[in-house]
């Protein structure tokens, strides 16, 4: 007697393609900048855009060194607190209570180099854990996560550190044919890592790294070397923001400096379209999705609805972003 075979249908889903990542979250930007100028007052205006630029600026700096990192695989949760470190170091430094050096022009170009290669020399650790040890990303980096913030309350007794120093305010507030200084840094950043992602032999080792590890590894590429290095540029980028925060408050707490900027920077890079598993990388759409977080906050705020608030649509947002990623790399 012939045997029949039952076999179950197969679940219709929906696929979408890789290549309208970048375009559903132009797409995503350009319907909340409308619903902007329709339904919030004086968003128009100068004021508007120089705040949105200049609370963004971090974000985006801060997300391109999160975006080489989940490119390889990895996560860094430490980019908060390395960002309180370098900010509460700089007027330790320049206010001459730290190396011995009296204020003036050596103390504040000091002030703008030292806690930025802290900064860096910590991601180096962070990449030195995952690299050397195999530690997992997210654990490795908690580690600086718990323990840099309670290194800069330390270094500053958890006090505020209000300045006044002319170098810092030019970085806060000066700006270059009408745009501020930061803003230039932010696209001077943005600029050199889409060219090292896309153009350089690095870029493309760190891709091959985070598609498959394994496959880099028997492939003779220095995946240790790579890792850590990635790490080193994501403090690097963290320790700059810092220095930016600090110069815009004119005041320096270790308490709330980057708090909360791992997960504005996870959120950006996952808006953005790169995958979270890595093995893809999009600066320019890490840099969409900063916007989008930025324009979020703000529209919410605008429309008074409070911060704690925004943290929930935030959250939602990393949850529809993930998803559609989920999905588009269904069979």
């Amino acid at each position: 007697m012939q045997e029949l075979e039952i076999v179950a249908p197969r679940r219709r889903r929906l696929v979408l393609p890789h290549g309208g990542a970048l375009g559903g979250t132009l797409l995503s930007l350009v319907l909340l900048v409308l619903f902007n100028l329709v339904a919030t007052p004086h968003f128009t205006s100068l004021q508007t855009l120089y705040v949105n630029l200049t609370q963004v600026t971090t974000i985006v700096i801060v997300a391109v060194g999160m975006t080489m990192v989940i490119a390889t695989g990895g996560i860094d949760l430490s980019v908060g607190s390395l960002m309180a470190i370098s900010g509460a170091l700089a007027p330790l430094i320049f206010a001459g209570k730290l190396l011995g050096i009296g204020p003036g022009p050596l103390a504040d170009g000091l002030a703008f180099v030292l806690p930025v290669l802290v900064a860096m020399g910590f991601g180096c650790f962070n990449g030195w854990l995952v690299a050397r040890f195999r530690i997992q990303p997210i654990v490795a980096t908690l580690v600086l996560f718990i323990a840099g913030r309670g290194i800069a309350q330390v270094m500053t007794n958890g006090n505020l550190q209000a300045f006044h120093n002319a170098a810092f305010h030019t970085l806060g507030l000066g700006r270059v044919l009408g745009v501020p200084i930061q803003v230039w840094l932010m696209a001077t950043v943005v600029g050199i890592a889409t060219w090292v992602i896309a153009r350089t032999l690095y870029g493309r080792q760190l891709l091959a790294v985070g598609g498959n590890e394994a496959a880099a590894r028997l492939a003779g590429l220095p995946v240790g070397r790579i890792k850590i290095l990635v790490y080193a540029v994501s403090g690097l980028l963290s320790g700059i923001a810092g220095l930016i925060v600090i110069a815009i408050n004119s005041s320096s707490d270790a308490n709330l400096v980057g708090l909360g900027m791992e997960l504005d920077a996870i959120a950006a890079v996952a808006v953005g379209g790169t995958a979270l598993t890595g093995g893809r990388a999009s600066i320019i759409g890490t840099l969409l999705g900063a916007l989008i977080i930025q324009l979020l906050r703000y529209t919410l705020l605008s429309h008074g609805i409070p911060d704690a608030a925004a943290l929930v649509v935030k959250a939602a947002v990393i949850l529809v972003a993930v998803y559609i990623q989920q999905v588009r790399r269904a069979p």
